[in-house]
């Protein structure tokens, strides 16, 4: 079954964007009663039929499917398309936000037009990855932020989880122990190069919890993934 974004609903219709009426009417050419998953991008999703002239029917409001759990990914500035990768997995598995962030080791620098047309190219991935999984709220992404910035964003959280491969022992299971009542969590994770000591210990100053994933060393893209899965599952909805 397909999934569309629709406009604010008017009674039981709604209409689908130009782009999404596009592509149902040519590329999939869908009929007046074909059914179709609608969904109205803050959250709210229902069982569709399409009704003609670029429009949808709402049959039945379907059930949010938002984890109550509010998970951040702070992701040091990858090389390539890994951050396309990022976005569109941990908008499957629930995670609410992604920030990419300028750490010590990023090789790859993103400031200004560069910053913003990377989080217009990383929001409409995740955009889709939602349609694709049925999720009624895609994962918000940020534009590249510095060190700095980033860091003031970290202390909020109720748990702040930073993966990184010299932690010895501590398991993401064993913060989970002590915070079961987590709701806002933040997951750090480092650069191809890894996070810096001095990004560890600044970290670990406002009150992160580094964490073991294994005796093997995960790429960061494989890391983030591996991360955000292990904490959906514990203080999520997996």
């Amino acid at each position: 079954m397909h999934s569309f974004y629709i406009e604010p609903p008017e009674g039981d219709l709604a209409a689908l964007p130009a782009e999404e009426a596009k592509h149902a009417a040519k590329v999939l050419r869908l009929k007046p009663g074909d059914e179709v998953c609608a969904m109205d991008g803050a959250g709210r999703r229902w069982w569709a039929e399409m009704a003609g002239e670029g429009r949808v029917r709402l049959l039945e409001e379907l059930p949010a499917n938002e984890c109550a759990a509010r998970i951040t990914v702070y992701e040091g500035l990858p090389k390539a398309d890994k951050l396309d990768f990022i976005a569109q997995k941990l908008t499957e598995l629930g995670a609410a936000r992604l920030v990419p962030v300028k750490m010590e080791r990023c090789v790859v620098k993103l400031d200004g037009k560069d910053g913003a047309k990377r989080r217009e190219r990383l929001q409409k991935i995740a955009r889709e990855a939602a349609k694709q999984c049925r999720r009624g709220l895609p994962m918000d992404v940020s534009e590249p932020v510095d060190w700095k910035a980033a860091l003031t964003v970290m202390a909020a959280h109720d748990a702040l989880l930073i993966p990184w491969e010299d932690a010895r022992g501590t398991r993401l299971k064993d913060v989970f122990k002590e915070l079961p009542e987590a709701r806002d969590i933040g997951i750090v994770i480092g650069p191809e190069g890894g996070m810096s000591p001095e990004e560890v210990d600044a970290m670990l100053q406002i009150g992160g919890r580094t964490v073991t994933l294994g005796p093997r060393i995960l790429r960061t893209e494989t890391a983030a993934v591996v991360a955000a899965a292990l904490a959906m599952q514990l203080w999520g909805d997996l």
